[in-house]
Order: structure tokens, then sequence, then C-alpha cells
């Protein structure tokens, strides 16, 4: 299950007691599967503005099989680091990798 997979404290449970942690939690848990979704939207959407720009034939039909829950790109563990001044190029995205 792709929101179990994220919540990797404690290997994937819930363990307060209280009605509203265990509301809170799962508030949060559902945030940041919300904020990967729109990620992958997002970008997926300027890769294929990108090919199509290239001359690429991108079918429509095609693209309703793409599913914005992939997340092994991802860093759900490990070290974040943070800049001050984030890298994005003049359109506010990240740079091309």
């Amino acid at each position: 299950m792709f929101s179990t997979r994220i919540n990797l404290h404690w290997l994937g449970r819930f363990r307060d007691r209280s009605q509203d942690n265990l509301a809170i939690r799962a508030s949060a848990l559902n945030l940041v599967v919300t904020a990967i979704i729109h990620w992958n939207t997002v970008y997926t959407g300027r890769v294929v503005d990108a090919l199509r720009a290239r001359g690429a034939v991108l079918p429509d039909h095609l693209l309703t099989s793409l599913s914005p829950l992939g997340w092994e790109h991802i860093s759900l563990t490990g070290d974040y680091l943070w800049e001050e001044t984030p890298a994005i190029d003049h359109t506010g995205f990240g740079p091309k990798l």
C-alpha cells in the first residue's frame, strides 16, 4: 500500500492511543501522499510538454494509463538538505536532470 510505504516510522503502524493523535498522524500521512501525487502530476505534465515540443507523438489515450502514485524517485528516508535559495529555473521548477 502506497501510504504504508511512506509511513516507515514504527514499521508503518500508528501506535498512538488517543483518537486525536491518530487523526493528526493520519492527516499528516495523507498530506505527504497528496504532495507526492501533486509533484508527480506536475512533473509528468512537464515531461509530456517537453517531449511534444521536441516532436514526439504521445497519444492522449496512452497518457490516461499513467499513474501519479509512483514514489521510487522520492527519497523517503535519509538526510534531507534544504537550501536557503532552492535551485529552480526561470519557470519556478527544479532544474532539468
